[in-house]
Formats: structure tokens, C-alpha cells, sequence
């Protein structure tokens, strides 16, 4: 079996500002199967999402023939943080990731998408590191109990000073030691750390189990067609290490995508259709 389109998501992530059921309507009518929910105000946001809710949306979701793969919390701009030294705001936020794993369930989600957090510049790596692979253990033993698995995502340096790299999200994982932990390979972080879709494979070989697929020059998660990056390129590598798991257009470029989000998802679309390997 070959790379195939099926495997690009539905994701909401330059929909913000458009009813959630436009959403909805336009990933099923693009042909997508399966949806990357990002939990963002108005549409999901985790605090205020009830299980009714959860229960709610993923009728809809399934009226329309679609499944939800991934629930993806905002985590990297709001006030959550699993390497805080603020015990409070650290104890929150794995609230959050705990309360996410309960909406994930009930969403039918296999994957709750985690980060690392950070710790202060000017304090040693290791505690930072420490409070993060603890929290994230928490997260996915709790979410083992309901059955929902876990990806972890590298980050850009600006965005945390913990995992910046494949190998250090190989270290990371191993270190947690959950079963139902696994990694993800976002193109633009990986582009900003000078590394290829092979180094991801050779580190986490069949950990990679989601994939953010998105444009940069090198950073900015852009549509495909306004950045810099090797569509084609990173498509043979993932087809040639077997990976057949979800592709998500993380849209967010400069927060115009929001103004008309799909002819910027038709235009991903058509360019991942020409770039497949034959």
C-alpha cells in the first residue's frame, strides 16, 4: 500500500473565526475521512467543553461520514505549561491534559496531541526536563485508562527549550516509558532543527505515528506553495519508511488563512496530489 491523499485529515486549524459546522461541511465535501480537532475557543475549547458537548460534536461528525483522529488542545500560547516551576500552573495544566484524554474518549480520538512545555531560560535543562517527563507520564497514564493513546510533538527553540530535535523527542519518549506514547514529525519544526524526514525515522523508527505536513521558509506553518520546504520530497521519504498513518495541514501562516480557509485547504490538497510518488 502506497502514500495516499486519504490519509490528509480534515483539521480546523484556520477556522477559528467560521462556524464549527462549516468546518464540518467543507472536510467532508474535500473527501476527507478523518478530522485533527484543535481545541480552540469558541469551537472546542478543552475548560469549557462538557462531555455532553464532546458527545455532541462527534454526532456530528460522524453524520457527515467522518471520525475524529487526533484531538489536539491549544497548549503552546495559552497558559499551559507541563515544565512550569509554578507548581500551580504546572498542576494545571496536566489538568487540562487529563480532562483532554476524558474529551478525546468520548470523541472517539485515538491520539491526544501533547507538547513538552518549557522551563526558565536561565535555570539548569535538567529540572525542566524532569518536570516535563513526569507530567507527561501522568498524562498518558491516565489517558491509557480510557483507551486514548498519546503523540508528542518537538518544538521550534522559541517555542521550547526541551525538545527541539528527533532525537531529543526519542530521548523524551524513552524516558517516559508509556506504552501508549508516541511521536510526532511536524515539517516545520523539523526544517527549523536541520533535520529530514529519515533522521525522524531513524530515531523513532514506528513511533512517528502522526505527521504535522505543512509549508515554512522554514518556520511559519504555511500552506504548501508560500513557503520554502520539499513537498515531494518529504512525501517519497514518508512513503519509502512505510509510514500510513494521518497527515495534518496545520494551517496558521500570518492568520489570514481565517479569512478564507478553503481555498487554502483546496490549494494543500491539490499540491499533495501531485507531489505523491507514482
Amino acid at each position: 500500500m502506497a502514500l495516499s491523499l486519504r490519509q490528509v485529515t480534515g483539521s480546523n486549524f484556520s477556522y477559528q473565526h467560521q462556524p464549527f459546522e462549516r468546518f464540518l461541511d467543507d472536510a467532508a465535501d474535500l473527501g476527507r475521512e478523518h478530522l485533527e480537532l484543535w481545541g480552540i475557543a469558541p469551537q472546542l475549547h478543552i475548560p469549557h467543553l462538557s462531555d455532553a458537548g464532546a458527545r455532541a460534536v462527534r454526532r456530528a461528525v460522524e453524520s457527515r461520514g467522518l471520525t475524529v483522529r487526533c484531538l489536539t488542545p491549544e497548549q503552546v500560547a495559552y497558559p499551559v505549561n507541563l515544565a512550569s516551576p509554578d507548581t500551580r500552573l504546572r498542576a494545571e495544566s496536566v489538568a487540562m491534559f487529563r480532562r483532554a484524554a476524558e474529551l478525546a474518549a468520548e470523541l472517539g480520538a485515538a491520539f491526544l496531541l501533547l507538547t513538552p512545555g518549557r522551563g526558565f531560560e536561565s535555570e539548569p535543562v535538567a529540572g525542566a526536563w524532569r518536570r516535563s517527563a513526569d507530567a507527561i507520564g501522568e498524562i498518558c497514564a491516565y489517558a491509557g485508562t480510557l483507551g486514548v493513546s498519546c503523540v508528542l510533538e518537538s518544538l521550534q527553540r522559541v517555542e521550547s527549550n526541551l525538545v527541539n530535535d528527533s532525537r531529543a523527542l526519542a530521548r523524551m519518549i524513552d524516558e517516559v516509558g508509556a506504552p501508549n506514547l508516541g511521536a510526532v514529525l511536524d515539517t516545520v519544526a523539523m526544517a527549523a532543527a536541520g533535520e529530514s524526514v529519515d533522521d525522524y525515522f531513524d530515531a523513532l523508527g514506528d513511533r512517528v505515528r502522526h505527521v504535522h505536513l505543512i509549508d515554512g521558509s522554514p518556520t511559519g506553518h504555511l500552506a504548501w506553495g508560500d513557503g520554502e520546504l520539499p513537498l515531494g520530497e518529504y512525501l517519497a521519504a514518508l512513503d519509502r519508511r512505510g509510514y500510513r498513518g494521518a497527515m495534518t495541514f496545520e494551517l496558521f501562516g500570518a492568520g489570514d488563512y481565517a479569512f478564507a480557509p478553503r481555498p487554502v485547504v483546496e490549494r494543500c490538497l491539490a499540491a499533495v496530489r501531485a507531489a505523491l510518488p507514482a
